[in-house]
């Protein structure tokens, strides 16, 4: 390979398949930065190119295409996977390989692979959060609502053990649903809520049925400024597709919202706009794809090489002025310094900010170093009253 080729890349996210309108938007977000990229001259005057295959939010797709992506396209690095589902079947494939992954969704912790960059939160930076967040204004006992797979068994476990800690801390119901499932799937579940009446509900549904959650919610007559609806993976893009008068008044906790107010998240939102249109909604998986990508092209800019051992090391310790702020890939742990944020959906299909955390904090995935009070002290509360929904 000359100093002049293409850099080629992998990229795995789906395009059909029941989280294909998320992982849509990270599609989005890692195109508009190699876009980016090369608008910019490229890295050290080369092309990057990405090579992309639609795994359709199917595992097994996932890890066959991971492999011929390795085998075929001879790429060394991928960006992709969504669900942990999937990212564990892509890792086996890059661990033997030596590949290395870029990830980009918030996940349920509990992991480390040397082959893979973890960019999206961890239950330090955002169930610990929102268990603290919701608990101190509406109450700790908490109804729990996943899709069937191991995100929400692993968030609701942690969740679990954050809601227990506080007086009168209860997990009152916990159901799951097939990520294929039906309207009718969700009517039983939002009766046994009406019954139970929990103080809020803790929603780890993904993809398609996200959308009937919170439209059964609504059906139902349930007040979110009651007995709110509180998740780690609702975002813009799901407001987008279920509307206003089903989302607003419920909450999310994440690093990134579309609504930061600072030049550098306007700036970035705009030229996005400018470039792919507005059929995309900039979220926390758009801007963490969008984040990983520059990342590692400053890192082949220092290693001049895309070569696992030859890169790695300028990965590891790498800072980027992201959209949410200036986020750190952690050398002990390949995860990232993030900036922790609490929203509620508003009156524009936007997330009012309530709180946030002035500097970043560092992935702590295992949980060893996290205490429940954290975030009693490290939160920045917003002059927005957090119990009203205008």
């Amino acid at each position: 390979m000359s100093n002049n080729d293409p850099i080629k890349v992998g990229v795995l996210f789906s395009r059909e398949g029941v989280t294909s309108r998320i992982e849509n938007t990270m599609l989005a977000g890692t195109l508009f930065a190699i876009r980016e990229i090369n608008d910019a001259g490229g890295i050290l005057g080369r092309e990057l190119v990405p090579v992309y295959h639609d795994p359709r939010s199917n595992p097994q797709l996932f890890r066959s295409l991971a492999i011929r992506l390795v085998q075929d396209d001879k790429v060394n690095v991928i960006f992709g996977c969504y669900m942990s589902s999937t990212r564990k079947a892509v890792l086996p494939v890059v661990e033997q390989w030596n590949r290395l992954l870029f990830c980009p969704t918030m996940y349920e912790g509990f992991e480390y692979s040397n082959n893979i960059i973890y960019t999206g939160g961890a239950p330090n930076q955002n169930s610990a959060l929102l268990a603290e967040f919701m608990s101190s204004r509406f109450g700790a006992r908490v109804y729990m609502v996943g899709s069937d797979y191991i995100f929400p068994y692993e968030s609701n476990r942690i969740m679990s053990d954050f809601v227990h800690h506080r007086q009168g801390g209860a997990k009152v119901g916990e159901r799951y649903v097939h990520l294929d499932a039906q309207e009718s799937a969700l009517t039983p579940i939002i009766r046994d809520i009406k019954a139970k009446q929990p103080d809020f509900i803790f929603s780890t549904v993904v993809g398609k049925t996200t959308r009937m959650l919170y439209q059964a919610y609504a059906d139902a007559g349930l007040d979110p400024q009651k007995m709110p609806i509180a998740s780690l993976c609702t975002s813009e893009e799901e407001i987008s597709e279920m509307g206003l008068r089903v989302a607003q008044g419920h909450y999310t906790a994440g690093p990134y919202f579309q609504s930061i107010d600072t030049p550098r998240n306007r700036n970035c939102v705009a030229l996005f706009r400018k470039l792919f249109g507005t059929q995309v909604q900039p979220n926390m998986s758009w801007e963490a794809s969008y984040n990983q990508v520059h990342v590692f092209a400053d890192s082949f800019r220092d290693a001049g090489s895309d070569e696992y051992h030859i890169l790695l090391p300028h990965v590891l310790g790498r800072e980027f002025d992201a959209p949410q702020g200036r986020i750190r890939i952690l050398p002990h742990n390949h995860h990232s310094r993030l900036y922790p944020r609490i929203g509620r959906v508003d009156a524009d299909g936007q997330f009012a900010i309530l709180a946030e955390t002035p500097t970043g904090v560092d992935a702590d995935p295992y949980l060893v170093s996290h205490s429940f009070d954290d975030w009693s002290t490290r939160l920045r509360m917003s002059s927005i009253d957090d119990t009203v929904c205008e």
